[in-house]
């Protein structure tokens, strides 16, 4: 998952105020990098990172699989990734949900991301996947709630792909190899929000309390708005996902392993669905004006019978 993994709360320092982007295009390995974007108020597009590819609905099925093989989110897959910072632990637990919602044209997968310090949750995101015909995974926003002593405060880091010109990014790419063009992973002006990646090793071992994997793919994450940040380089283990996360230049580092990798019954399914249901009915009080401009999530029921707008 994009940056938001860090144990860190906070997102991007608010360099930019406003950064204007022309269209790109993806293809099956990586998008086109076009001519350095347009910037104001001293924004750069930099880094290496290029413009966000261009979103094209027809480029996407009606009814959304993602199976690529070093981020497949088959519904029910559950991972769990711990660490620690400052000594206390840190827990970040994904849920592939049985849900759509259809964002900016294209009908996405919707995965559950609940970020824990200790036992409190810190943050519950509801984030948007969808994989386009040629096997590239996109990323088409996150609804991040924040939970301060156990209270919501706020969703202030919310982005949707095409509301206050947002733009969608490439979650991982159709065939990763060394030497592919840095790409964006999402874009949004308004949160000077922008991550970029690189594929930096593949063909790696990597063990982690789960298991011991080969053939592991290892990215390079950074967001050039905020250079403090440092750098994350996230291992992808095929056919399962994200397994481990080490942070390089980071003010509080922290490296996350997967401990669990499970597939959930179906009630339990049942379960998290009804909750991100839940929180996604919140999100149109929370965030009207982004959130908001979004039809409902749905069961997969639903999405098998209606085609993506």
């Amino acid at each position: 998952m994009p940056r938001r993994l860090r144990a860190s709360a906070a997102l991007l320092s608010p360099i930019v105020t406003a950064l204007l982007l022309a269209p790109g295009t993806a293809t099956a390995d990586a998008p086109e990098v076009p001519s350095p974007a347009t910037a104001k108020s001293g924004a750069r597009a930099q880094g290496g990172c290029g413009n966000p590819p261009a979103l094209r609905p027809y480029a996407f099925p009606s009814s959304p699989r993602v199976t690529n093989r070093f981020l497949p989110l088959k519904p029910g897959t559950r991972l769990v990734l711990k660490g620690d910072v400052a000594g206390e632990d840190h827990t970040v637990v994904t849920t592939v949900t049985d849900l759509t919602k259809v964002i900016d044209g294209v009908r996405t997968v919707v995965v559950f991301d609940q970020d824990l310090n200790g036992k409190k949750v810190q943050e519950s995101e509801l984030a948007f996947f969808a994989q386009d015909w040629r096997g590239a995974v996109w990323r088409l926003g996150e609804y991040p709630e924040i939970y301060e002593n156990g209270k919501l405060t706020g969703a202030p880091d919310t982005w949707i792909s095409g509301v206050q010109d947002a733009k969608a990014g490439i979650a991982m790419l159709a065939r990763p190899r060394v030497g592919s063009p840095t790409y964006t992973e999402g874009l949004a002006p308004e949160i000077d929000f922008l991550d970029c990646a690189t594929v930096f090793q593949t063909g790696q071992s990597v063990c982690v309390p789960v298991s011991c994997f080969d053939n592991v793919l290892v990215t390079d994450e950074f967001a050039p708005l905020d250079p403090e940040g440092g750098h994350q380089r996230k291992s992808y283990a095929p056919h399962v996902g994200n397994i481990k996360v080490v942070p390089v230049g980071e003010a509080n580092p922290e490296t996350l392993a997967l401990t669990e990798f499970t597939r959930l019954s179906a009630k339990e399914l049942a379960a998290v669905d009804k909750e991100v249901l839940k929180q996604d009915k919140r999100g149109y009080k929370i965030s009207p004006d982004v959130y908001g401009t979004t039809p409902p999530a749905e069961p997969a029921l639903v999405k098998a019978l209606v085609p993506a707008l």
